[in-house]
């Protein structure tokens, strides 16, 4: 099947051309057809699949066909929000890119950026906004931005808001939306809290799903190294160095690991960005920028880039730390491998982190590679006292492990000279 055959525009046709897409993905092959008939539509489909461009597209189509070039000021006629600024930034550029060769305008509504220049684009008027929900509130409590005029409405990695607490605003917003309207949900996976907020908001949907939940894809080569925690610094900057590593995106748990991650691997000779929610969107953006265009090799990031982080062909992702939530460690390892690229995701795995990789293999259900002979005496990752799950949260559905004690265990020190050999990473080679 081509584009072309799924009922899309020259001038859409041309744009992805341009891209360099010429056959649509599965998500794309089904969910298309479906939104240009106005049907409102489910989704569950995994990152990397292409589901972006399977409502970008048929959006575009939609509204262009009943655009009014002579309505001044332009009206929203289209909103897709969506839980982190990343995840904006990207969609948005989509927008813009596909949109290129037709009379709509978008803008992008994201906190950490100045709510003045925002306020003066959305009063001058667009056909398309691209929000994350807070900021989109704080627009419609100043007046800024008029949304009783959406025809479509695009919630995208549903999933994730639903995590971050954002469903109240989401339903705010929606309260000002106009009951007649074609609503578009998008999900990575499907729980049963987004399958009962979707019968809420979406009207007789049809439900896509491309990919088995839970699953990881076929083209990503996973494996753990068991290690004890005071070594993995080591081990990572060997990895890097012996191995000649140009990109990899470096998961950690928290802000302050991954600063003081960020600073230790300079001090190791490599180039590094560091990327989370403290940062400012300056600095965010810049670290993505040289993480993209190869000014560093390594960004150490916490879960806000395990969504909405598209890189194309990234092929190295680290677990330095394992994830809290088990489905998070689809998302982090789902930034490699796309788009039928392939990829490598390595999880470094201390034996205080044993319960949570072992909840992981239980939601994949399957275990994971182990790598034989890391070079340091091996740990036992085998879980002895696997601590006491906490009841599944009403509104997620998922177990949060965050305030659960885990099992105080002790990993060996490495094998005498293996920890000087880690250490000799040569500096500047990066």
């Amino acid at each position: 099947m081509t584009f072309e055959q799924l009922g899309l525009p020259g001038q859409l046709l041309k744009a992805v051309a341009e891209q360099g897409y010429i056959t649509p993905t599965p998500v794309q092959q089904k969910a298309i057809p479906l939104i240009l008939e106005g049907r409102d539509v489910l989704a569950g489909a995994q990152t990397g699949t292409g589901k972006t461009a399977s409502f970008t597209l048929p959006l575009l189509q939609r509204l262009a066909e009943n655009s009014d070039p002579h309505q001044k000021p332009r009206r929203v006629r289209g909103l897709i929000l969506v839980p982190t600024r990343e995840l904006a930034a990207q969609v948005f550029e989509s927008v813009i890119a596909y949109g290129k060769y037709l009379p709509l305008h978008v803008e992008a509504v994201v906190g950490g950026a100045s709510i003045g220049v925002q306020t003066r684009n959305l009063r001058r008027g667009c056909d398309i906004v691209v929000a994350t929900p807070g900021r989109l509130i704080d627009h419609l409590q100043q007046r800024n931005v008029n949304l009783s005029n959406v025809e479509i409405l695009v919630l995208d990695e549903a999933d994730r808001m639903l995590d971050m607490g954002f469903m109240p605003d989401v339903r705010q917003i929606m309260s000002l939306l106009p009951k007649q309207r074609q609503s578009l949900l998008f999900s990575a996976t499907v729980p049963n809290a987004i399958k009962s907020f979707a019968s809420s908001v979406l009207n007789n949907p049809v439900e896509v799903e491309v990919a088995k939940q839970n699953a990881t894809a076929d083209n990503v080569s996973e494996r753990v190294y068991g290690i004890s925690r005071e070594y993995k610094r080591e081990l990572l900057s060997y990895l890097i160095g012996s191995n000649n590593w140009q990109q990899v995106l470096v998961f950690v748990r928290t802000k302050h690991g991954a600063d003081r991650l960020e600073k230790q691997l300079i001090e190791d000779g490599i180039r590094t960005a560091a990327l989370h929610g403290d940062k400012t969107q300056g600095a965010r953006n810049k670290a993505l920028e040289y993480f993209k265009t190869g000014k560093v090799s390594v960004l150490v990031a916490t879960d806000i880039a395990a969504r909405g982080l598209d890189i194309d062909e990234l092929p190295h992702v680290v677990n330095f730390d394992l994830p809290q939530v088990p489905e998070d460690y689809i998302h982090r390892i789902g930034r490699t491998g796309r788009a039928g690229s392939s990829g490598e995701a390595l999880s470094l795995v201390c034996p205080e982190e044993a319960w949570q990789l072992a909840e992981i293999e239980k939601l994949l259900k399957r275990q994971i590679p182990r790598v034989a002979d890391t070079g340091y005496e091996p740990v036992s990752l085998k879980v002895a006292d696997v601590p006491k799950k906490n009841t599944p949260d009403k509104n997620t559905g998922k177990k949060d492990y965050r305030h659960t004690k885990k099992p105080s265990t002790r990993g060996a020190k490495p094998a005498q000279g293996e920890r000087n050999k880690r250490s000799r990473v040569k500096k500047g080679a990066r």
